[in-house]
């Protein structure tokens, strides 16, 4: 019951104009992530709203005041509890743009030392190979690969019906499955306090260090970018992604400047680590698709430019991705 409307309204007006303009914001904007303190402010300017409605059931259905309030009431209840069934795609988009790159750039320090560790393996490779061309038969993991790279590239631009024909998607999930199963291996090679991931991202860069020679040797630059960049633009860094996730759980295992026990080390960075798993098998995935439906097209079929172009793309909008300013880490619902 109210005894004195007029000093009713002047309380509680402040707040439902606060609600009112906050509720404006959220439908102007219905997917954007709603932070916590903002979420909590929410709740409660609709709790007391709720209960001015409540105070104002003696008016008349018609009253304009009561109308206007149980509008207001009606519209947080939708936007705070009609929310849970659009999070889906709210929870995507956050992984994607805040999520994973706040993850990446925590852990900033491993995928830097994977980098290196790979680097190093590239060089490693290229030189072996120069010094000792009969080396290719060890270093190499693939029989194709071991011929001459002239007579590859000859056989690959003179294929314009593609020899994988309508095996296209079995060849896409082949790849998928093989890069997301190595870099699992990376993951998990990390509980050998990242010996296992550093002696595997070492090899994997002997091995491109080595493929990559052969061809620029043999002065096939442009073949060798078209070809790798499509889907190495995201391979590439996918792998660097799943050692940096090994090397931070040997980095816990180890715990180096870390006196807190065990246990809480790995629940420390369990969370970062979850997520760039995701990350990379997201990024496998799009790669298996691009390296089976648009990489093993060459000349004339499709325009190295066009490949080297898309891939360049590609890889700008990973590094701005994952290399952006992000916002304060306020937990969001």
């Amino acid at each position: 019951m109210i005894l004195n409307l007029q000093n009713f309204v002047a309380r509680e007006k402040p707040s439902w104009t606060e609600l009112d303009e906050a509720l404006g914001r959220l439908e102007q904007d219905p997917d954007a992530a709603l932070r916590l303190a903002h979420a909590q402010r929410l709740h409660y300017l609709y709790q007391r709203a709720g209960s001015s409605l409540a105070k104002l059931q003696g008016f008349p259905p018609e009253n304009e005041l009561r109308r206007f309030v149980e509008a207001l009431v009606s519209r947080a209840y939708t936007q705070l509890f009609d929310r849970r069934r659009r999070g889906t795609r709210v929870r995507a988009r956050q992984f994607l743009t805040v999520t994973w790159p706040r993850a990446f750039q925590r852990q900033l320090a491993a995928f830097w030392l994977a980098l290196a560790v790979t680097l190093v393996g590239a060089g490693f490779g290229a030189s072996v190979l120069s010094a000792d061309p009969d080396s290719k038969d060890v270093i190499m993991p693939f029989s194709h690969l071991l011929g001459d790279a002239d007579a590859r590239v000859a056989a690959e631009e003179s294929q314009v019906n593609h020899r994988l024909g309508n095996g296209k998607s079995t060849f896409a999930a082949q790849l998928m499955n093989n890069n997301i199963s190595v870099s699992i291996r990376a993951v998990a090679l990390g509980m050998t306090w990242g010996i296992g991931t550093l002696v595997l991202l070492f090899y994997n860069g002997v091995v491109l260090g080595a493929v990559a020679f052969d061809y620029i040797s043999a002065g096939h630059w442009e073949f060798l970018f078209a070809w790798l960049l499509p889907h190495g633009a995201i391979e590439i860094p996918a792998i660097l992604i799943a050692g940096q996730a090994g090397l931070v759980l040997g980095g816990a295992l180890v715990g180096w400047g870390d006196n807190t026990p065990l246990r809480s080390r790995f629940r420390k960075v369990s969370g970062d680590v979850t997520t760039l798993i995701v990350a990379f098998a997201l990024m496998l995935v799009w790669a298996g698709f691009v390296e089976a439906f648009f990489s093993q097209y060459h000349e004339p079929t499709i325009p190295y430019s066009l490949k080297i172009v898309f891939g360049a793309l590609e890889g700008i909008a990973l590094v701005a991705l994952l290399w952006r300013r992000l916002p304060a880490d306020d937990p969001q619902l």
